[in-house]
């Protein structure tokens, strides 16, 4: 793995970690977006569970890279979720937020 590829992926694991985390504390800045997009209050837990668990597989893939292939692949999946949720809540100036924490994701993918 190149250095590239090794600081991507672990600010990858810390962005996803981060937005997991602030979920599942219920962090201001990130359930009130989501109690405004109409996500219900059952699914915070497992959504903040899901990015968590992505930034650990990131993390597991530097010794199994297959399982950091796939927790990028997950995430780039969760964040696309997070953007059509934005869209559909039609929170329009929203949408670069969850974009920005996609593309570490996905440039793990074009790096691997």
């Amino acid at each position: 793995m190149s250095t590239t590829a090794t600081v991507v992926t672990a600010v990858a694991a810390f962005m996803a970690g981060f937005s997991g985390v602030a979920v599942l504390v219920r962090a201001g800045f990130v359930v009130g977006p989501l109690a405004a997009y109409g996500v219900p209050r059952a699914w915070w837990n497992r959504l903040g569970a899901v990015k968590a668990a992505g930034a650990v597989g990131l993390l597991v893939g530097y010794a199994v890279p297959v399982v950091g292939v796939l927790a990028a692949v997950g995430l780039v999946l969760y964040f696309t979720g997070a953007v059509v949720t934005v869209l559909r809540a039609r929170a329009y100036g929203h949408v670069p937020f969850p974009l920005v924490y996609m593309a570490p994701a996905a440039a793990v993918l074009i790096l691997g």
